[in-house]
């Protein structure tokens, strides 16, 4: 790319060769000795231009450039390209997909709705995967919820990366006082050697869950009581944990920001790894876990555990419900959710809290004593809790 012409470099970054030239004698974007154009040269010059279209004035540009604040652009190089673009007529003609389909496609990935006036060949790649997926027979019901988890998973773990790069990489580089053409080249040269391994360890990552989760629906449905069977499509009767730390808001007072962060991440750390199989983290709202499983009397039976093996305070605490829910997106939602949280939030540091059905599919190496009948927050009936612990043999 070193050879191309200030035209090409200048075609290539959106602007007018003229406002480049400009750029180049303002000190705003990097030209090659030999007066051809780097990557990261033309990478530094679309920065500009998106900077000066939201207004910011050249001076402030310079500033950031020399800083090194502005050197991440030139990672954009290294992303597939979308130099031809098709109307969303000529993309539902080339996949056989409906363009109202198509909308419903990139609403579920999460795209916005300028993506639809830009879709590129690899864009109809993707399409044509997902026709695909629905002449194999794939109800489109449940191929737009699974897209929709493609899209938000494959989101966060693009801002985990770009974020995550720019706190380890890009701002210690700055913060060493490193030029701000000598950053943007080291991290251009680093993000090229991680970029080609990021799929390959998703895929791996992905290959490995998949084959756990096949295993897991098979034994559950030998293990399942036969009148489960009864259950409306859409929805599972699984067991459910809500667990979080009691006093997380008096730590952060006490120990501060960073301490507490820390000590949620061993918690949620600690809950991942000792987890029986059937179950798994479905998502952490602060300090909160959300567990899902099918066996409630393994749940409950991890919870007790769980609770011998901390020592150190905040202390968790633990609720456990068994019930019938809402399967979608890959989240579960519904009543059964909400009185698991519920029951969660009475117990305290220490203490695992079981509803009826839960006590009810336990095994006899735990022992439980009924607190009472509780009414909790949102529910009209009120609903029995039990302690949950270990027997004493």
């Amino acid at each position: 790319m070193s050879g191309l012409s200030r035209s090409e470099a200048a075609r290539r970054a959106g602007v007018a060769p003229a406002t480049l030239r400009r750029w180049v004698e303002a000190g705003l974007v990097p030209q090659a000795a030999n007066g051809g154009w780097t990557a990261s040269a033309i990478a530094q010059a679309r920065t500009v231009a998106r900077l000066r279209e939201r207004g910011h004035a050249l001076e402030e540009i310079r500033k950031a450039t020399h800083e090194g604040r502005l050197a991440f652009g030139s990672v954009e190089d290294l992303l597939p390209g979308a130099e031809s673009h098709v109307t969303l007529e000529q993309a539902a003609d080339e996949t056989g997909l409906e363009e109202a389909l198509i909308e419903r496609i990139y609403t579920a990935m999460g795209y916005n709705a300028v993506a639809l006036q830009r879709i590129s060949q690899d864009d109809l790649q993707l399409l044509r995967y997902i026709a695909a997926v629905l002449a194999a027979g794939f109800p489109l019901v449940a191929l737009l919820q699974l897209v929709r988890v493609y899209g938000q998973a494959l989101a966060q773990i693009a801002d985990a990366e770009v974020r995550l790069f720019h706190l380890y990489v890009h701002e210690p580089l700055m913060r060493d006082g490193v030029a701000g053409i000598d950053i943007a080249e080291e991290m251009e040269g680093l993000a090229a050697e991680l970029l080609p391994l990021a799929s390959p360890i998703m895929d791996h990552v992905h290959q490995r869950f998949l084959a756990h989760f096949v295993e897991q629906d098979v034994i559950g449905h030998m293990e399942t009581d036969p009148a489960g069977a009864g259950v409306d499509l859409g929805r599972l009767r699984v067991a459910i944990a809500f667990a979080d730390l009691a006093g997380y808001t008096r730590l952060t007072e006490e120990e501060g920001e960073e301490e507490a962060v820390s000590a949620v991440e061993r918690f949620i750390d600690n809950v991942s790894h000792t987890l029986p199989d059937d179950a798994r983290v479905i998502k952490t709202i602060g300090d909160e876990v959300m567990i899902v499983g099918s066996d409630p009397a393994a749940l409950v039976d991890w919870a007790v555990g769980f609770q011998q093996l901390v020592a150190e305070r905040p202390l968790p605490r633990i609720g456990v419900h068994f019930g019938e829910v809402i399967y979608r997106d890959g989240d579960y939602y519904g009543r059964e959710v909400n009185q698991a949280s519920r029951v969660a939030a009475r117990a305290a540091g220490g203490e695992v809290l079981a509803t009826r059905p839960v006590v009810e599919a336990s095994g006899p190496h735990l022992e439980f004593e009924l607190i009472g009948e509780v009414r909790l927050k949102g529910f009209t009936q009120a609903t029995e809790l039990f302690l949950a612990r270990a027997t004493d043999e």
